[in-house]
């Protein structure tokens, strides 16, 4: 399922490449005379500047959502069903946990989320510091999971009550 992603991203940024690669030779070739060498550092920098962001955007255009620690506490009072998975280690969890979490390490989260996890609910990914979350909330929603939600910045950023 990740390939399929980075194909998709390999694919779409190619594509992007190549069309910044032809603006750029048609207006270097248009005013080959006016172009002084700075002009096409500056330029060729800005190419992949653009060229990055749009990479950088596509990356991150799956349909889950990331949230911060206020978005989050609106979401657990506003009264609708919602799961939060905890993907730190088990000890971590124990330590302090965001209430109502519950924990499915990482480590064996990729093959347990399908399972556990109804499609049907919110679910919210916490971690560390986000990546991990990143990652399975794009394998939910490869599964037509419609509402996958991740903690900016995960328990790193959590301003919010922890229990233990």
């Amino acid at each position: 399922m990740q390939n399929a992603v980075n194909n998709k991203i390999a694919f779409t940024s190619n594509h992007i490449y190549n069309f910044l690669s032809k603006i750029c030779d048609r207006l270097v070739a248009k005013s080959k005379r006016e172009v002084f060498p700075m002009k096409k550092i500056l330029f060729s920098g800005l190419l992949v500047f653009i060229w990055t962001a749009a990479a950088v955007f596509i990356s991150f255009a799956a349909d889950y959502k990331l949230i911060d620690g206020k978005e989050m506490e609106a979401m657990m009072s506003d009264g609708k069903p919602m799961i939060i998975v905890d993907v730190r280690e088990s000890y971590e969890f124990a330590a302090g946990h965001i209430k109502g979490a519950i924990n499915i390490p990482y480590g064996p989260a990729k093959s347990r989320i399908l399972k556990e996890l109804p499609p049907n609910n919110r679910i919210v990914f916490v971690c560390h510091g986000g990546p991990m979350g990143d990652e399975l909330s794009a394998i939910l929603v490869k599964n037509n999971y419609k509402e996958v939600y991740n903690l900016k910045g995960g328990m790193n950023k959590w301003r919010g009550a922890v229990v233990k």
